[in-house]
């Protein structure tokens, strides 16, 4: 594949046509020797693989905090927010007929933020929530960027972030273990998820079947791994049960809601059929012991996604029991499987 470096952070592109919904991969690279950029990749799911050259490349700057922490990609497949150690970048996507451009935007309010470690907009499109090392929570209004929150000290630093199918709330967990859930529209907390003192609340992503809504979350108790649900109805606990069995270090849900996907600190991943709650596949080691550092489905019916950090991209076939692909991101490495 061309592009130097290692591939930082990955994310998926849809692009709803008049007659298809294409689909495109965008990554930040940086690496030793390589000016840190955005790449946008065309990806052809009959095999499973991106094009062989970037289709837009856009360069973030010289120097190392110029390097992308995470991407975040609007509903319409038209805006990327790149992160970096200084804070973010916006570029506006332009498609069109034979071509694919990356023109980067002034975002004065998202500029200066510092390195963020979560970024997340909302199923509407009309949020955009970022959350910094430093534990700031701020919240947009998007594409206006009038500010719903800003609160300084929402965490001690964030661990990671996700807004529910409605775009009503907003759940946030921490490096110490809590976690909070936030009215966006009001722009103000609502609740702290109950834990214990041995317990701490890791990953957390909302449901999205359109049905009774859930929040999952990954809990880490003593030596025990297990995934807590909770109703968001009242935001208590309605069940848990052990999955991974090893501590989790990302967790996406498909955008049908069907099905979840774990990925480990040891380089593992698994698929969760979420109506069961049973793991429906495992794939061993898919990153060489490295942790698994995102981890995003494929917006499409029949495709999944996650990410790793290194300039290669193998493809692995892994039988066909889900029907869906994953594309995974590692911290040093990344990779596609077909499920």
């Amino acid at each position: 594949m061309a592009g130097s470096g290692k591939v930082a952070c990955a994310a998926w592109i849809r692009r709803r046509e008049e007659r298809a919904t294409r689909v495109f991969a965008v990554y930040g690279r940086a690496g030793p020797g390589a000016a840190p950029a955005v790449e946008v990749f065309g990806f052809d799911p009959k095999t499973c693989s991106l094009s062989s050259e970037p289709l837009a490349r856009a360069v973030l700057g010289e120097e190392p905090g110029d390097a992308p922490r995470g991407i975040a990609v609007h509903l319409s497949g038209d805006e990327i927010v790149c992160a970096t150690a200084k804070g973010c970048r916006l570029f506006k996507l332009i498609f069109e007929e034979f071509t694919v451009r990356l023109i980067p935007r002034d975002a004065p309010a998202l500029e200066s933020v510092g390195p963020q470690k979560c970024l997340a907009f909302s199923t509407d499109g009309a949020k955009f929530a970022i959350g910094g090392e430093d534990g700031h929570l701020r919240i947009f209004h998007w594409p206006s960027m009038n500010v719903l929150l800003d609160e300084p000290k929402a965490h001690r630093s964030f661990r990671d972030m996700d807004i529910s199918l409605d775009s009503e709330f907003l759940v946030t967990t921490s490096t110490d273990g809590a976690a909070r859930i936030w009215n966006i529209d009001e722009g103000v907390p609502l609740v702290n998820l109950t834990r214990s003192s041995n317990e701490n609340i890791e990953c957390c992503r909302f449901s999205r079947d359109g049905m009774k809504p859930f929040l999952f979350c990954t809990v880490t108790k003593g030596q025990s791994f297990l995934t807590v649900v909770w109703s968001i109805s009242d935001w208590k606990r309605i069940g848990y049960k052990k999955l991974l069995g090893k501590p989790a270090s990302t967790l996406s849900v498909s955008m049908d809601g069907k099905y979840l996907a774990f990925g480990s600190q040891d380089g593992d991943f698994c698929a969760v059929d979420v109506k069961m709650m049973e793991v429906s596949h495992w794939s061993k080691k898919a990153h060489l012991g490295s942790a698994i550092s995102s981890i995003e489905f494929c917006p499409t019916e029949s495709l999944g996604t996650f990410p790793e950090k290194t300039a290669s991209l193998p493809l692995a076939g892994l039988g066909r029991e889900l029907g869906m692909t994953l594309m995974h991101c590692c911290r040093f490495y990344t990779g596609y499987a077909y499920l």
